[in-house]
């Protein structure tokens, strides 16, 4: 059974090292907070016995849980640890416009005995919501994430049911969000009945301590489309990524401090050991993919990061929001890919709608494209657009009158692919085929063969 939630993540001969990740200081966006496209959220937890609230990248954070505060099996809850860090969090992430929740249960070194109890007693459960929602007003909080590691399908999972129906109208009535943590495959996915996806804001799927190697990219998104092949609606679907290695429990912190280069790894040696994480490509590659699939990111945990360039957080962020600027402007000349081939207008037709496709470069004008400021790629005094403004995976490119729409913008990305971010797909020979006449499309950005491109120099 995985437990992708721990109080104590590392063991103790890492102590040192997760003292030194601790300290790490991110700095306080202090503009306005993320604002992303499509509601897409960007959810941090900030565990109570680690992390500095004055640390939190606000800037680039949508939601922000703070973990834990622990039931009673008759409905009350415990003392929430680090009060004072709690109500500055609230105070720091609302003046950034940071929407900021309790987390409920956790890992707990898997003793649920608490929610199996509380949520088996209609008087119990009753309590248990009041006390919630006396929980959330006293903080100023904006809602509550539910945590119940786990329920078990049958009758716990009836109970569970209920009471997330009864959190769900107590706090929706009060303009507060109910979300909740969930596995990420396997026996306990059937804990959480289809139900429930009606009451919650949205899930968080603890995507991480699971899969070889740990939370790789495929076995994340089948986590994810696992869910949504039980109803789950995408927008409802956020993808958690861990900020730790596997089997360790190394910080993703304390890895880069080790070596600046992993964090552009998955895998590392450290203390004799592989460990296993997510890097930043690997974390921008699942962002890519839940802006088109899904409803956002979350992360375990924000005192795991760190700063600057090599910020997982800053990762998703700068994926959510293009990732990338116009390419410079001014230059003229052919736009090579897979093969050496040259981005080209079918027989150098100037019409509406004429495709565009890979051909052995030629030197003509219709292999001569003008990279303009606005974001464009002009051939033939027309511009390279998405058809019909499309932005599912296999919609074809062609050449249209210039417009000044979504459909005909492209953003040169650091690792050579051309992102559309009016679809949040790059520019891609189709099949990986390099033959003359391969038509180009837009996909899901992986920054394979067929999706390098190399501007005019």
């Amino acid at each position: 059974m995985p437990t992708p939630r721990r109080r104590s993540a590392l063991a103790a001969g890492l102590l040192a090292l997760v003292t030194t990740a601790a300290t790490l200081t991110l700095t306080a966006a202090p503009a306005d907070a993320a604002v992303l496209p499509n509601g897409f959220k960007s959810v941090g937890y900030l565990p109570s016995w680690q992390g500095n609230v004055n640390s939190v990248p606000y800037g680039k954070l949508t939601h922000i849980n703070y973990a834990f505060v622990l039931p009673n099996s008759n409905g009350t809850l415990r003392a929430v640890e680090n009060p004072s860090k709690l109500s500055s969090l609230v105070s720091l992430g609302h003046a950034n416009n940071v929407k900021v929740s309790i987390a409920i249960g956790g890992w707990n070194d898997g003793d649920d005995s608490a929610f199996e109890a509380l949520a088996a007693n209609s008087t119990a459960r009753g309590a248990f919501v009041t006390n919630v929602v006396n929980f959330v007003n006293q903080y100023n909080l904006d809602g509550v994430d539910m945590d119940w590691e786990y329920p078990d399908p049958g009758t716990s999972a009836t109970n569970y049911s209920l009471l997330m129906q009864q959190l769900s109208s107590a706090l929706h009535s009060r303009g507060k969000l109910l979300t909740a943590a969930v596995v990420s495959e396997g026996y306990y996915l059937q804990g959480v009945p289809t139900a429930v996806f009606g009451y919650v804001d949205w899930l968080n799927i603890m995507a991480y301590d699971g899969g070889s190697p740990h939370a790789n990219y495929d076995w994340s998104i089948n986590s994810v489309n696992g869910w949504k092949a039980r109803g789950l609606p995408a927008s409802k679907a956020v993808l958690g990524v861990p900020f730790y290695s596997r089997p360790g429990y190394y910080t993703y912190a304390a890895l880069v401090a080790l070596d600046p280069a992993n964090a552009n790894r998955d895998c590392t040696t450290a203390g004799g050991v592989q460990q296993c994480y997510n890097g930043v490509p690997t974390v921008k590659r699942k962002t890519q993919w839940a802006m088109a699939n899904a409803g956002g990111m979350m992360n375990w945990e924000l005192s795991q990061d760190t700063t600057g360039s090599t910020s997982l957080v800053g990762a998703i962020y700068d994926t959510a929001t293009g990732g990338g600027t116009p390419p410079p402007s001014g230059r003229t000349g052919p736009i090579t890919g897979i093969a050496g081939k040259c981005v080209d207008v079918a027989s150098a037709s100037t019409a509406n709608g004429t495709a565009i496709q890979l051909w052995t470069c030629n030197g003509t004008g219709a292999q001569s494209w003008t990279v303009a400021g606005d974001g464009t790629l002009r051939a033939l005094g027309k511009c390279l657009d998405v058809t019909s403004a499309g932005t599912a995976n296999g919609t074809k490119i062609q050449l249209w009158d210039c417009n000044g729409t979504g459909a005909q913008v492209w953003q040169a990305q650091s690792n050579g692919t051309l992102r559309n971010p009016a679809s949040n797909r790059c520019l891609d020979a189709t099949d990986n085929s390099s033959a003359d006449g391969t038509r180009l499309q837009i996909w899901d950005c992986w920054a394979s063969a067929n999706q390098i491109w190399r501007l005019p120099a």
